[in-house]
């Protein structure tokens, strides 16, 4: 049996194909078999690649995987694991802000995709704020709070002082639900009238209210839940 990607077929190694036809075209387990390099007595890197996602039920179960538990896989180890943690990362950061070309905010889709990846492995509840300019440019994300989100419990002050200084026109807030289902509690709701009231005293308005989910999202405002009188 092979388990070196050299002991491939020249057509099958992976970083060949990467070269012939662009990484577009390779299948999740070949890029980790770049990644891995090597397999293990009886497995090439494609194969044990394949069974990484198996084991942790594709890229989204692998980017959610504590680093230690990668590692007990057999035939990764720390190295490995390593390499997979840092790639991914990489591409996490890839969708994050660019000083040379902001993203602008035109709808909730937007906005959910600059943190939906990351959020949505996250273990604990995050709150983010998203600071826009007059054109609904992003001037920066900043991470607000951890841990169970309501109005009694999170400062609505901490929410709007970075929008303060950084002089930001609007926000939008942006939490995650560790279960996987972005449905909004009536705790969030609460937390959004509170957000919603405080920024029409500070001029700056709050444009939406996110809650991310594993792979969805629920935007309040287009549900009218706490930017209304009635909900």
């Amino acid at each position: 049996m092979t388990y070196r990607i050299a002991d491939l077929e020249a057509s099958d190694r992976p970083r060949e194909r990467l070269e012939r036809v662009g990484s577009h075209a390779l299948s999740n387990a070949e890029l980790l078999a770049i990644l891995l390099r090597v397999g293990q007595k009886g497995e090439n890197a494609v194969q044990l690649g394949h069974r990484l996602l198996i084991t942790f039920n594709g890229l989204s179960g692998i980017h959610q995987a504590d680093f230690v538990d990668i590692c007990k896989v057999k035939g990764v180890g720390k190295a490995k694991a390593a390499q997979i943690k840092a790639a991914i990362e990489l591409g996490n950061r890839l969708r994050q802000l660019s000083p040379e070309e902001r993203p602008t905010i035109q709808s909730p889709a937007d906005a959910a995709e600059l943190v939906r990846y990351e959020l949505g492995a996250l273990a604990q509840e995050h709150l983010r704020v998203i600071l826009l300019d007059t054109r609904n440019k992003v001037i920066s994300i900043e991470n607000i709070y951890i841990g169970s989100l309501n109005s009694s419990t999170v400062r609505i002050g901490e929410i709007f002082r970075p929008a303060i200084q950084r002089n930001a026109a609007s926000i939008l807030v942006v939490h995650n639900h560790p279960s996987g289902d972005p449905t909004p509690s009536p705790e969030d709701v609460s937390l959004t009238r509170a957000i919603v009231q405080a920024g029409k005293l500070l001029d700056i308005e709050l444009l939406d209210h996110l809650v991310i989910g594993l792979g969805k999202y629920v935007s309040l405002k287009e549900r009218g839940l706490g930017f209304t009188k009635s909900a």
